[in-house]
């Protein structure tokens, strides 16, 4: 599957993640939901001692965050210190800032828009402001696998609570959700941590695990200055740090992340195919030195396609404990594939770079041989050294959730110089050509618009007629093509830190990519059967990226 591949390079960072992503409406439900069912407990122990309250809502044998948000509203404050932490409890001017530190390593800061949301309807200028701290062994995890739930939830991480305290802020009356202005939240630590990520509690409310929860980033963002983490949260709730945290992927979402990986590769295997018989077509009609390195680039995602597939099989064979030559030759081959598809990426990228840039003096004797020799050279030759190292063999990525692994024929988990090997041939080499080829595609756009302006004389968009706004759909066409020869959604591998969803968008782009190469060479093919003076007559994308491009070294 290729959420196995893209992780062997995303676990080289799963220990250096950190930060959140705002993302509203997210909290709806704790708040929501929680506020609906505190009526009934809160006369239980209004008049408590606050610093009892923590006690007092988890006897109920209730879901017991929405009783305590409730009871910190209405309990006393005792006049004496305790060896506990501190509990601050007081009104606030909803017209002005409000911050309090309920310890010394821990701030609040509310900005006056948050108080006032929180007022509702009351006529009051002040607020009740509550703010305090926990230990995270009140807050217990629940199962991941939970069973199904029709309201949409936050995303889960899971992770270490920073020095076991969460703090607790509360104002108001309604819930205070969606804010414009984050409240700013300060966390310090005195240790060198290498990570760290805000988080709030999400409880769930009903069923087999009502009072159990999880951690989620969903609305915070964090800010790591060193010896502080700042947490810009738009709610108010239960919130933490999470050290090490990690993106939990469950059997179930395994599952149909491995059927998507292997019915995209099968696919993208007949694709890249027919992609070949096209472009092998296409160099038979008229020889074009552009075709030439579009054909090469299709071999090695097809031998990428090929290869994992053949990994994914073979291993299944094996024995847990087992590992042998064939497993290690399919890895060797599955790494070269995708050493030679990222080379061969880069090397259309250097070709629009003589086309965009240079664009003069640009002949290169031998061109197609020479750059053949780099784009299977240069993976033959790390793959071999990698192969006289012995690092093939079995890659077994460990779930999180369950006592399994996913194993694959690739850099084996039990060398020595697994992680040096995996950190520079699939983490930084990728990243160094995926930002070379965002350069050359952004270069592309902007000749694309250089064209237009100059084509169009400087007619406003209002004034575009239907003509115009059919080469705009080719250029956006052409604009799309080229991210995906250029390899671009490769970079979606940078959202599967912190999201699902980003694992499932990465998995289906690249595990289909063979069938949008396919369509590329159907356009490059069409186009070859274009009147030459249609090609003349409309100096847009397809000029740029066929006549160009074959005319150019």
């Amino acid at each position: 599957m290729w959420i196995t591949l893209s992780i062997t390079a995303l676990l080289c960072f799963s220990q250096t993640l950190a930060g959140g992503r705002p993302s509203p409406n997210l909290v709806r439900d704790l708040e929501g939901s929680s506020r609906t069912s505190r009526v009934t407990e809160k006369p239980d122990v209004s008049s408590s001692d606050c610093e009892d309250a923590i006690h007092n809502c988890r006897q109920l044998g209730v879901p017991w965050t929405g009783c305590f948000e409730d009871t910190i509203g209405t309990c006393i404050v005792p006049k004496t210190r305790s060896h506990r932490p501190p509990f601050i409890r007081l009104r606030v001017n909803s017209s002005s800032e409000a911050e309090e530190s309920p310890s010394p390593r821990h701030q609040v800061h509310i900005p006056s828009s948050a108080l006032q949301k929180s007022r509702g309807s009351a006529s009051e200028d002040e607020v009740l402001l509550v703010t305090t701290l926990l230990d995270s062994i009140y807050f217990e995890l629940s199962p991941l696998r939970s069973g199904r739930s029709l309201i949409p939830r936050p995303l889960r991480i899971d992770g270490s609570v920073m020095g076991g305290e969460v703090l607790v802020v509360r104002a108001g009356n309604v819930p205070v959700r969606d804010l414009s202005q984050p409240i700013r939240l300060t966390f310090t630590h005195n240790k060198t941590l290498q990570n760290g990520t805000c988080v709030f509690w999400y409880e769930l409310q009903d069923g087999h695990h009502a009072g159990t929860g999880y951690w989620s980033p969903d609305g915070c963002v964090t800010t790591d200055t060193g010896d502080e983490f700042i947490c810009s949260c738009n709610h108010l709730s239960f919130f933490a740090v999470l050290v090490n945290p990690e993106l939990t992927v469950d059997q179930k979402n395994v599952v149909y992340l491995s059927y998507i990986s292997y019915v995209g590769s099968a696919l993208s295997v007949f694709f890249l195919t027919c992609c070949l018989i096209i472009y092998i077509r296409l160099q038979q009609r008229r020889p074009e030195k552009a075709v030439s390195i579009h054909m090469q680039l299709t071999v090695a995602l097809l031998c990428l396609h090929l290869s994992f597939l053949l990994s994914c099989f073979w291993v299944w064979q094996l024995d847990e404990e087992q590992d042998d030559w064939v497993c290690q030759s399919l890895g060797f081959f599955l790494h070269w594939s995708l050493l030679a598809t990222f080379t061969w990426m880069t090397l259309e990228g250097f070709h629009l770079y003589l086309l965009l840039v240079r664009v003069f003096n640009i002949y290169v004797r031998r061109y197609v041989l020479k750059l053949s020799v780099v784009g299977w050279g240069f993976p033959t030759l790390i793959a071999v050294v990698c192969g006289i190292s012995r690092v093939y063999g079995k890659f077994s990525l460990k779930l999180t959730d369950v006592n399994s692994t996913a194993p694959i024929c690739l850099i084996s988990s039990d060398h020595s110089q697994e992680r040096v090997v995996r950190y520079i041939t699939t983490v930084a080499f990728p990243s160094l050509v995926l930002l070379w080829n965002s350069c050359m595609l952004a270069l592309v756009v902007y000749r694309l618009c250089s064209l237009r302006r100059s084509h169009e004389g400087g007619v406003g968009w209002e004034k575009v007629n239907s003509e115009n706004r059919s080469r705009l759909w080719k250029d956006s066409a052409t604009v799309l093509g080229l991210s995906w020869v250029l390899g671009l959604p490769w970079a979606f591998a940078s959202s599967t830190f912190v999201s699902l969803t980003g694992i499932y968008v990465f998995t289906i782009l690249n595990s289909l990519q063979g069938v949008f190469m396919f369509l590329w060479s159907l356009a490059l093919s069409c186009k070859s059967r274009s009147d030459t003076s249609s090609s003349s007559r409309d100096p847009s994308s397809q000029k740029m990226m066929t006549t160009s491009f074959n005319n150019g070294t």
